[in-house]
């Protein structure tokens, strides 16, 4: 691993204790309910993507909750570009982490082929 690598991951890793924090200090409640699964920071470190736990929010409640996170993140960026005292912060987009729902789906399907398989034995 080179110098900017590990640049990078700590990035990711100091990002992903200080969006929590951030989304706690806002005044939409909503917010404070979500949890940061993982930051991917670009190479250069200018752009950074948030995914977050989908956890039981259907569609229209995640698509309500990007909106907000999209008017709010600039107070997100502001708030961690003070609290490190960094020269700038990576610009934030975020998403759902649809990573871990594929993962249940895949081993639904082999609990699926398992039963199948033991009941034609």
């Amino acid at each position: 691993m080179n110098e900017a690598e590990i640049k990078r991951k700590r990035t990711e890793s100091i990002l992903k204790e200080l969006i929590p924090e951030a989304l706690s200090s806002l005044n939409d409640t909503r917010l404070h309910e979500l949890n940061v699964v993982e930051v991917k920071c670009s190479k250069g470190r200018d752009d950074a993507k948030v995914y977050l736990d989908p956890g039981f929010f259907d569609e229209k409640e995640k698509n309500m909750l990007l909106r907000q996170l999209k008017k709010a993140r600039a107070v997100i960026e502001d708030y961690c570009l003070k609290e490190q005292g960094w020269y700038k912060t990576p610009k934030l987009s975020f998403e759902f982490d649809t990573h871990y729902q594929r993962v249940n789906k895949i081993e639904e399907l082999f609990k699926k082929i398992e039963m199948e398989k033991k009941s034609e034995s």
